[in-house]
């Protein structure tokens, strides 16, 4: 027929049909199963293996040589590496695990249980389960911290358990949150890799292949191969921001740790990694224990008597991601460089340098609408646990060390930032802190938490600016907003005059 298939009805089999015959088994090859009737000579050449290297071929009559290659075939002929059939099976073997994970992502730009996968194998040996002495320890600490907490806030407790979690544990729980937070960013970098590939087959002079290579790309390959690059980009950044959360793991004290209720409304500790919070503090590791229960306690109630909060961060996050621009350069060199022989290559590209540094102003507001929002719920959850800890005998302490914790963070945090092109760093800490204890000071806890009733009437950077004038800019805000509502009103019952002319041009 001479009808042809549009391209969404053709891409995954024509993908599939161009692996085949440029990786033979390694994508599943059928040839010579009986399961496909073409001749072998339309198979094209296969660089799967199909035996032990160095071994005899398959084929009856065949020559000793590389398995799974045409008869005659000299892999002297290929470039360094190429030849070596202990380096070609560790090479097939990377590119069949990769092959595997496209295949089994769907339509979606990133393997998201690969990356998972990637998360926990980060881990190594560096994680233990929570023993039943830890998980009792973690719940008295949240137990004696909701205690506490109810005489610091007037919001009420959430009711849910707390638990301690390993590091693993703690993947599991957040890996949801990850997804949202780094998909917009691993999207455009999947595009990107593909843009460049696409480039360089149909506008320059190919990929910087072996002439060998180059010869065995079947005819109109071009967009082929620049889909399964976009895919193999979306697979080897997953890996990275995999690999990204297994360091954070290591680092994190709870559920919430960097400011968002990661692990969803669960109060939840890793007491794997907070005894090292107090090393060199020569503070009692119980004492340590309760303050970082103390603001995940806080934290939680915050989240969930305020709902509107957590989509606000999230939906700036996405903002800000959705203006990322990837540095075509990097890619175009690191595309050209890469040695097909060292797949590590693949991975080393999403690194410092793969987004340019340059902000549209939408990316700008929505930085500043993170650090903002960060820094108010770090800032009251300081000032309500000052209040609830006031007995502790080292909360000076522990209070200084969290705050230059959270405003400078840690070596997998900086790690992770570089990867998706955005710190989640609350900046102004300190101010955002004085701001709440000034409201609390002037109209108690109540007056305090009420700020969080209405997310178009939140502090902004003005107010951290200067605390005393807050509360005569709040009454603008809310006189504003009833303005605009009043109209609207106006406007749904068929009242509304349209804006006042009065005060026009007469001329």
């Amino acid at each position: 027929m001479s009808d042809q298939p549009d391209d969404n009805e053709r891409r995954e089999p024509n993908e599939e049909e161009f692996l085949r015959k440029l990786f033979g088994e390694a994508f599943g090859d059928k040839s010579g199963t009986g399961e496909e009737d073409s001749p072998k000579s339309d198979s094209g050449p296969s660089m799967g293996f199909t035996g032990n290297p160095g071994g005899s071929g398959e084929q009856s009559g065949a020559p000793s040589g590389f398995p799974g290659f045409p008869p005659g075939f000299d892999p002297s002929q290929l470039p360094p590496g190429f030849g070596d059939p202990q380096m070609m099976q560790q090479i097939m073997g990377q590119v069949q695990a990769m092959f595997s994970a496209m295949q089994n992502q769907g339509e979606a730009t990133v393997n998201w249980e690969l990356t998972k996968n990637a998360a926990v194998s980060a881990l190594g040996d560096n994680d233990a389960a929570v023993t039943p002495v830890e998980s009792k320890q973690v719940d008295d600490a949240l137990r004696l911290a909701e205690m506490w907490l109810n005489e610091a806030t007037s919001f009420e407790p959430i009711g849910a358990i707390g638990q301690g979690l390993s590091r693993k544990q703690w993947i599991e729980q957040t890996f949801e949150s990850w997804q949202r937070l780094t998909e917009p960013v691993a999207e455009s970098v999947g595009r990107a890799m593909g843009q460049v590939v696409r480039q360089q087959l149909e506008d320059g002079e190919g990929l910087n292949l072996p002439e060998e290579m180059k010869g065995m790309l079947p005819p109109g390959a071009a967009g082929q191969v620049a889909s399964m690059m976009e895919r193999m980009g979306g697979v080897a950044f997953g890996a990275q921001i995999g690999q990204a959360i297994g360091e954070l793991a290591g680092e994190v004290h709870s559920g919430s740790d960097i400011g968002l209720p990661l692990a969803g409304p669960t109060m939840a500790l890793v007491p794997g990694n907070i005894k090292s919070f107090g090393q060199g503090l020569q503070v009692e590791d119980e004492e340590v224990l309760l303050y970082l229960a103390l603001r995940e306690a806080a934290r939680m109630r915050l989240f969930v008597r305020a709902p509107w909060l957590e989509d606000d961060l999230f939906n700036a996050v996405a903002q800000y991601a959705a203006g990322i621009h990837i540095n075509m350069e990097r890619v175009e060199e690191a595309a050209s460089q890469i040695d097909p022989s060292n797949p590590q290559e693949m991975e080393d590209l999403f690194g410092e340098g793969l987004f340019q540094a340059d902000r549209t102003p939408m990316q700008e507001a929505a930085l500043s609408r993170i650090e903002t929002t960060l820094a108010l719920v770090e800032g009251w959850v300081d000032d309500v646990v000052a209040e609830a800890g006031a007995h502790l005998p080292s909360l000076g302490k522990l209070r200084e060390t969290m705050n230059r914790r959270r405003a400078t963070g840690g070596p997998a945090e900086a790690a992770f930032a570089a990867l998706v092109g955005l710190e989640l760093r609350p900046r102004r800490l300190r101010d955002a802190a004085a701001l709440w204890a000034h409201l609390r000071e002037q109209n108690g806890v109540a007056g305090r938490d009420e700020v969080w009733a209405h997310p178009d009437l939140q502090p902004d950077e003005t107010d951290l600016d200067d605390p005393a004038g807050f509360h005569g800019r709040r009454a603008e805000r809310q006189a504003e907003a009833a303005k605009i509502d009043d109209e609207l009103k106006k406007l749904l019952d068929g009242g509304y005059d349209g804006p006042d002319t009065s005060r026009g041009d007469q001329g």
